[in-house]
């Protein structure tokens, strides 16, 4: 089966249980469903902008390549034949 068929019989099958409900219960639970996708939303947003962080110092560029030049390390050994 499909991904999309499954979603399709999954949403069929909650529209069944729903259909008994009263008018204010469906009311209630769309309010609750759109919360939950706000935050859905909001929290991919800032997982994705955490993967990036961010440089919080405050050093010219400058200095900040050579920090990272400075702190570079070379250990490679040639072995002769």
């Amino acid at each position: 089966m499909k991904s999309a068929e499954i979603n399709s019989k999954l949403i069929d099958s909650y529209i069944s249980l729903l259909k008994n409900m009263s008018a204010q219960n469906k009311l209630d639970l769309i309010s609750k469903l759109t919360n939950t996708v706000k935050t859905d939303i909001e929290q991919e947003n800032t997982d994705f902008y955490k993967a990036f962080g961010g440089w919080d110092k405050t050093e010219s560029a400058e200095v900040l390549i050579e920090t990272v030049k400075g702190s570079r390390t070379f250990n490679r050994t040639i072995e002769g034949f």
